[in-house]
């Protein structure tokens, strides 16, 4: 019994305070001295009889003032009822509240004065409602806003349903204790989650709700989508009248934190994604787009998250220009990271014959390893039926025919393991080759070839000819053998 009417009178309670809003009688042109009329009226349902009677008004008329005041008695006041209802996220109404007190309570065990009088004070020493007063009665023993999660839901709608409460008054809202906290922003998500367990589990802790609503939450949380509770509030703009600002974790401070950034990113993807984009990451990692898979990609809904710089590192110096090939060419992975193939061909493609050598001192003596193994790609740089082709003319490396000697120099029998090698890079074959050099060989004698067998071990015929029996025709015609 006592906490349910604790739940109606704490809404008495906070009917004044700066997160309920201000009693209409007590706006900035009221000035309305309650001790000089302790005399006149010995209760103060003589001027607000709505406050027991809900077929009544809460304020008095201009005339019930105009008794007295009349010009003669004493001198006229202009006085006019406020009109409406005063915004507010209150759950609270005076005549709810004594109603409920006359059921469940002694009688008059609840006065208005037990809100409004502080204790030990003279009659008529009217304030607006004496929080401690009303936290004591229903057995709060904290300060206001910090009095449990369920209190809040009690007195309290959710700032979207308070929807006459005014943006500049919501952007007034005091800040709970628990909120100047030391690690409060780490642990504010799991105070924000509900239990399963609880009622309405699963979505968004109450206290929360009272003052926030999505968009505050978005104004940080790139991962906002995917979080349950920030998806349980409602969305209102009114939000973002309060302040916040998205700051780096403690850790991110740390003069090594660049360095060591990556593994802490591949450990735990989820916590990055609460605060980092996919456009954060390639901000630096340009040539790395993999990198940023787990993370989400800025879109509506989500934070933009913060907004970054690209820096030289510090190994960078001054003249690293001039210094930068030993380390690019011992630890190409590290300047992969920020750097992609076309940051080096911007130097090292303009003119090959005056500008600086992209590839090391006696490359060429074992470029033909370095091309077969797709060490680099050469067509980045070098149109290879031409570059290539005319270099080969010039040094005499050609064949004068399909199965002459040129570019295969190296390995003088080339021509029996070039099927191996054709397999795993086709690429590099047709730089040179056409289809008809293939098939001086690999094509019946019928069609002018030498019958040597063109599937390799394992050749599945049926499947390739579901696949793309035109394949077949080259050498077959029409005449595609049967399985």
């Amino acid at each position: 019994m006592r906490r349910t009417i604790g739940g109606v009178f704490l809404i008495a309670t906070l009917a004044t305070l700066g997160v309920g809003g201000t009693l209409a009688a007590r706006r900035a042109s009221d000035h309305f001295d309650h001790r000089q009329h302790r005399k006149v009226f010995p209760t103060c349902q003589g001027c607000h009889p709505g406050a027991q009677d809900s077929t009544k008004s809460f304020w008095p008329t201009a005339e019930d003032c105009a008794s007295c005041h009349d010009g003669t008695v004493e001198k006229r006041v202009d006085w006019q009822p406020p009109s409406g209802r005063t915004p507010s996220n209150l759950r609270f109404s005076h005549t709810g509240h004594a109603e409920e007190a006359r059921e469940q309570l002694p009688a008059d065990s609840v006065r208005c004065s037990s809100c409004h009088i502080a204790r030990g004070a003279l009659w008529m020493a009217v304030e607006r409602p004496i929080v401690r007063q009303c936290l004591s009665c229903h057995g709060i023993r904290t300060e206001h806003l910090a009095a449990p999660d369920s209190a809040c839901g009690t007195c309290h709608m959710t700032l979207a349903d308070a929807a006459t409460l005014p943006r500049e008054r919501v952007g007034r809202f005091p800040e709970p204790p628990s909120h100047r906290e030391p690690r409060f922003i780490e642990r504010h998500g799991k105070l924000a989650t509900l239990k399963s367990d609880e009622p309405d589990g699963a979505g968004v802790a109450r206290s929360c709700a009272t003052c926030h609503a999505r968009e505050f939450c978005i104004t940080c949380h790139v991962n906002a989508p995917e979080v349950p509770a920030i998806q349980a509030l409602a969305s209102d703009e009114r939000s973002l009248a309060i302040h916040v600002e998205l700051e780096a974790p403690t850790g991110h401070s740390a003069p090594d934190f660049l360095m060591h950034h990556g593994r802490a990113a591949r450990r735990e993807s989820e916590t990055c994604a609460t605060c980092h984009t996919q456009q954060t990451c390639l901000t630096c990692h340009v040539a790395q787009p993999g990198v940023a898979v787990a993370l989400h990609a800025a879109g509506p809904g989500r934070a933009s998250g913060p907004s970054l710089r690209r820096k030289r590192p510090a190994s960078h110096g001054d003249d690293f220009t001039e210094a930068h090939a030993r380390p690019a060419s011992t630890a190409p992975r590290s300047c992969q990271a920020c750097h992609a193939r076309a940051d080096c061909l911007e130097c090292h493609r303009p003119d090959p014959a005056s500008g600086p050598g992209y590839h090391p001192v006696g490359f060429l003596s074992r470029h033909p390893a370095s091309a077969y193994a797709r060490e680099t790609s050469c067509a980045e740089c070098h149109n290879s039926r031409s570059f290539c082709a005319d270099c080969h003319e010039q040094a005499g490396l050609t064949s004068r025919g399909p199965l002459d000697a040129g570019f295969h120099d190296a390995r003088s029998a080339f021509l029996l393991g070039h099927g191996p090698a054709a397999r795993q890079n086709l690429e590099s074959c047709v730089t040179c080759h056409a289809e008809r050099d293939c098939l001086t060989c690999h094509a019946t004698s019928i069609r002018g070839g030498r019958n040597f067998n063109p599937h390799g071990p394992g050749f599945d015929a049926e499947r390739l000819r579901r696949r793309n029996p035109q394949m077949c025709t080259v050498c077959h015609g029409v005449a595609i053998p049967e399985p």
